[in-house]
């Protein structure tokens, strides 16, 4: 309880969080990452490896590490987990095909230990393609399921930035919460 105690202290004056951001490929990560940082979402290319951007967000630096969601690199996303403040789960609604490999993946994702009790924000992103039925989307991948972590999901659009602020209001918020930082 006193490391505990000492962690949320730091946190407390730090006011860092450390976010990861994964998904199947080609979800929408890195344009996520991009567009709340304010650059240039037109041309994107498929991330080989991983993206580090830190950012100052209504108080908070954030960390924000992007990794790459091919098949191949699904093995290398456990190196990413150690401090772990926020987990970002990109889906791409469109991509039907592969709902169930991205409910298989995030439960893979939500019973590893040194995840457990991190705050997780599912967004359902391109929603600027036409009109996306959440309660389907959420039924595929069996989000009534998930136990032992805080979780809320956004309809969004990565690419026009719709509801990309609110959903990161949502986990930094959540975040907070458990660190018992309030302004």
């Amino acid at each position: 309880m006193v490391l505990l105690s000492i962690l949320r202290k730091r946190k407390q004056q730090e006011k860092e969080i450390r976010l990861l951001i994964l998904g199947l490929d080609a979800s929408g990560k890195t344009t996520f990452m991009k567009k709340i940082n304010g650059e240039d979402v037109d041309t994107i290319s498929p991330t080989f490896g991983f993206n580090i951007e830190t950012l100052t967000y209504k108080n908070w630096k954030l960390n924000l590490w992007d990794v790459g969601g091919q098949q191949k690199l699904r093995s290398y996303w456990r190196n990413y987990f150690e401090r772990t403040d926020g987990l970002i789960w990109v889906v791409d609604p469109w991509d039907t095909a592969r709902l169930e490999d991205c409910r298989k993946e995030l439960f893979s994702l939500l019973n590893e230990e040194i995840l457990v009790g991190c705050s997780v924000l599912i967004l359902i992103n391109k929603c600027d393609r036409g009109e996306v039925d959440e309660d389907s989307v959420k039924k595929a991948l069996q989000l009534d399921d998930i136990k032992g972590h805080h979780f809320e999901t956004f309809k969004t659009s990565a690419k026009n930035g719709d509801n990309l602020l609110p959903a990161l209001d949502w986990l930094c918020g959540d975040i907070a919460s458990k660190v018992l930082v309030f302004d």
